[in-house]
């Protein structure tokens, strides 16, 4: 997995949308983060972080965790068409002759495709799955029908963007012990890459028990 910010708005955004809700003075040389974080953070007045806006680039994660990232909705998702993927399975050479679970060996084949669980028998279904895949695109079966037969542990990736308040409550359910492993994983990164001076924003959204 791996994340990369690519863009963010500056938190005198919301500085600036604090004070015109609260008809203080501001000063955008001068930002006040004790003011936000009592605004935003302790009286959870949470709309004037949404002026904060972030862009990630995601890559390397499964469908599985695709299907669960979209039910946050109040963000944009750009990601990876499944025609280009299974275009690159499809001329993939030596997948065929994979039919033991071997993480140092075959599996490095399987694993440019798929991610692993560490599961040996989940993932040796993962590695069947891929192969009946490419056994149908060489067959030129057309890719809108193959890919109903993608395993959830199809690799894939894509650019989101969000705002800082859909941000914490993403963080907070996902950094929980409690979510998708692979998810977990990922809420972790993206805190990681967030601006330092923004980390106190989302610091309390972060669980513990991750």
């Amino acid at each position: 997995m791996n994340v990369e910010l690519l863009h963010y708005t500056p938190i005198t955004n919301c500085d600036r949308a604090i004070s015109k809700c609260w008809n203080k003075p501001y000063d955008p040389d001068n930002v006040n983060y004790d003011k936000i974080d009592r605004i935003a953070n302790k009286f959870k007045h949470e709309s004037t972080i949404e002026h904060i806006v972030y862009q990630f680039d995601i890559d390397g994660v499964s469908r599985a965790l695709l299907q669960e990232q979209a039910r946050h909705r109040m963000a944009s998702y750009s990601v990876k068409s499944s025609r280009y993927t299974l275009g690159e399975l499809k001329n993939e050479h030596g997948l065929s002759a994979i039919f033991d679970y071997d993480m140092d060996g075959a599996w490095g084949i399987a694993s440019k495709y798929l991610i692993p669980t560490g599961n040996i028998d989940v993932d040796n279904a993962s590695i069947s799955a891929l192969q009946r895949l490419q056994a149908l695109l060489q067959q030129n079966v057309a890719n809108d029908l193959v890919k109903y037969c993608m395993p959830e542990s199809y690799k894939t990736s894509y650019v989101m963007t969000i705002n800082a308040r859909s941000l914490k409550n993403f963080l907070s359910l996902r950094s929980s012990k409690s979510a998708l492993w692979e998810i977990r994983d990922l809420a972790n990164a993206i805190y990681q890459t967030i601006p330092t001076e923004h980390k106190f924003l989302f610091s309390d959204s972060m669980k513990g028990d991750s």
